[in-house]
């Protein structure tokens, strides 16, 4: 788990980079150099597969012969009118492999909001290139990168006048809602495809610390198809507003990068929610190191012979002059919820914590020999460790 916040005791080691391989006949297989696509990551919450990264019914509007007719507000047609404009092909290529992704533009000088699994091929020497909806190229440079939350941007060189997406409210979404990704799902740019939010909160893996705990990030889930190639690329609401980034998907198999032995999406696609982006991309922004809360604890899943058998976060470890030391946590305390967040196991507990700041005040429940507690705690940094 990353300073950021709780590690789980048994976590999965290491980052598991299963980025989808890459979408041209120069793939190199194996290893974690695959780029371009939806991740192939670990869903935490679902049963054992591994993830890759309506309410109301959507219908295209009908236009009339002349093809002057708008598109119905609301419409996936209108969506993706206002939102193509704002969403690029990225091109990458470095020493282990060259491959696509997407990306959203977010200011109309060219910086661009991607995932971080798209571009790290090209850390090293490589090279990017980004390609526009009005058939505009241009070469980027990598302006900062944060594998914690697989988020990356990257500034087109000598472009002006582009389209910046409009940013929306991932706190606002509800179940069932419709939304809408695009992207370059397997190198086809400018695809739009269409579902709802599936699930809210839902724990997936995007990285570890250097002692190879495990971290997730509080995922939308959507059944938006979301291929390789899609990463990077916008899920956005009928407003055509911005409140996630895709970065992974479910696959059937076990866990081999995305392409080798899996087909496309099956329904079950993860989006980083933009709340939780923002603050990262504008400390990238600023030329900033980015940072994440943290609880300071290491916590492992209830088990049945534990003291307290019931669902939770089991605190195993208390770091010394951390947040949850100060605010009176002890080894063997079980943490159930987080504000009106429920923790269910380790990494929901560390998915909550990650939709937090650090300097956030939290609610923290939790149960100690049978007895329910509740303390606020302010959130620490892990700043202190970068």
């Amino acid at each position: 788990m990353p300073a950021a916040g709780p590690a789980t005791g048994s976590a999965v080691s290491g980052r598991r980079r299963f980025a989808a391989m890459v979408v041209t006949a120069s793939l190199l297989v194996g290893g974690a150099a695959g780029v371009g696509g939806a991740a192939a990551w670990n869903a935490f919450d679902d049963d054992g597969a591994d993830s890759s990264p309506m309410g109301e019914t959507f219908s295209p509007t009908v236009t009339s012969d002349d093809g002057d007719e708008p598109a119905a507000a609301g419409s996936v047609q209108a969506v993706a009118d206002k939102v193509l404009p704002s969403v690029v092909k990225i091109d990458v290529s470095g020493s282990s492999g060259a491959g696509s992704g997407s990306g959203v533009v977010i200011s109309s000088d060219g910086k661009i909001l991607t995932n971080d699994h798209v571009v790290e091929v090209a850390g090293e020497g490589g090279s990017i290139s980004v390609s526009f909806s009005d058939g505009r190229r241009a070469k980027a440079r990598i302006l900062g990168t944060d594998s914690l939350t697989d988020l990356a941007v990257i500034q087109a060189e000598d472009v002006k006048d582009l389209t910046p997406a409009t940013i929306g409210n991932s706190n606002d979404l509800k179940v069932g809602e419709p939304v809408v990704a695009i992207g370059s799902p397997f190198g086809l740019d400018a695809t739009v495809t269409s579902g709802i939010v599936s699930a809210l909160n839902r724990p997936v893996g995007v990285g570890s610390d250097q002692t190879g705990s495990t971290t997730a990030y509080p995922a939308i889930q959507t059944d938006a198809a979301i291929n390789p190639g899609n990463s990077g690329g916008p899920l956005v609401d009928v407003q055509g507003r911005v409140v996630g980034i895709n970065s992974s998907i479910q696959t059937t198999g076990s866990s081999s990068p995305f392409g080798q032995s899996e087909g496309g999406s099956i329904g079950l696609g993860f989006a980083i929610p933009i709340d939780a982006a923002m603050p990262i991309v504008e400390q990238i922004i600023d030329g900033e190191e980015p940072t994440h809360a943290r609880l300071g604890i290491t916590v492992s899943d209830v088990t049945r012979d534990s003291a307290d058998g019931s669902e939770g976060a089991l605190v195993r470890e208390v770091g010394k002059g951390s947040a949850a030391a100060e605010a009176g946590l002890e080894s063997g305390d079980v943490i159930v919820k987080i504000d009106d967040s429920q923790v269910t196991s380790a990494d929901s507990l560390i998915a909550t914590i990650r939709s937090y700041r650090p300097g956030d005040v939290v609610s923290v429940t939790y149960r100690r020999d049978g007895d329910e507690r509740t303390t606020d705690l302010e959130l620490g940094s892990d700043a202190a460790q970068s």
